[in-house]
């Protein structure tokens, strides 16, 4: 728990000159995770296959090992917990993602809200507000939407 405590504190801190850059991509793999796990989040009955279309997600952005990703996930959830709003972390997403890897996590988070096999209107608000706040225009937001959904259909 100490060094999640850490891990949180060092996401926070002003960077040091030497480590910017890695501390950029660090907060960016956090927003990112985060957003994905408010999908999550966002159904009631969570289950194990929205955890797995999280972790796909999370191997697909970033180039990491399972065991980076494991607490990359478990950061991200004690920091969707004390989130009051998804600002902080859209704004980073737009600070750094082209329009494409923006749109391609869109279309990651509708997996996640389609890894149970049905969309609730809870999962369906959190997307569209969060579509808004990474200025995704409303045809490519429905045509991730439809990737997702054939692509839930084919598993």
């Amino acid at each position: 728990m100490l060094k999640t405590l850490k891990d949180l504190f060092d996401a926070i801190r002003p960077p040091e000159a030497a480590d910017s850059a890695q501390h950029r991509q660090h907060l960016l793999q956090l927003a990112t995770a985060v957003l994905l796990v408010e999908v999550m989040r966002a159904d009631p009955e969570l289950g194990a296959a929205e955890r797995r279309a999280v972790i796909a997600a999370l191997r697909d952005k970033f180039a990491l090992a399972d065991d980076e990703i494991e607490r990359l996930l478990e950061l991200a959830e004690q920091t969707a917990q004390r989130a009051t709003d998804f600002f902080s972390f859209t704004s980073r997403i737009n600070e750094s993602f082209e329009m494409e890897q923006k749109l391609r996590m869109i279309e990651h988070m509708w997996r996640v809200a389609y890894a149970d096999g049905t969309l609730g209107a809870h999962e369906n608000h959190v997307m569209r507000k969060v579509a808004d706040l990474l200025y995704i225009p409303h045809g490519a937001y429905v045509h991730a939407k439809m990737r997702a959904q054939q692509a839930a259909g084919e598993d």
